[in-house]
C-alpha cells in the first residue's frame, strides 16, 4: 500500500492533527479526525439507513470544514488512479 499525504488541519497544534492520505493502488481515501462524542454518534446511528451500531471495524471521524478542498484534492487523486 502506497499511501500519499494530501493535507493536514491548516490550524493544527500538531498534537491533534485531522489529516487526509490517499492510496491510490487501493482507490481509497484515508482520514484521520476527532472522535464524536457518545451522544453525536448515537445521532449518527439513529439517522443511518444500517442496521445497528457501527462495527468495531469502522469508525464515525469528524473533520473540519476547512479541510473540504484537501478531501476534494483526495477524491481527485482517486479518481484519476482509476482511469489509469
Amino acid at each position: 500500500m502506497a499511501v500519499e499525504f494530501i493535507g493536514i488541519d491548516p490550524d493544527t497544534d500538531r498534537d491533534h492533527c485531522p489529516t487526509v492520505w490517499v492510496d491510490a493502488e487501493a482507490q481509497e481515501i484515508l482520514l484521520q479526525g476527532w472522535k464524536p462524542t457518545t451522544e453525536t454518534q448515537a445521532q449518527c446511528e439513529a439517522n443511518s439507513p444500517a442496521n445497528g451500531s457501527v462495527p468495531d471495524n469502522e469508525a464515525i471521524v469528524r473533520l473540519p470544514a476547512r479541510m473540504i478542498p484537501m478531501i476534494r484534492e483526495a477524491c481527485d487523486a482517486v479518481e484519476r488512479a482509476r482511469l489509469r
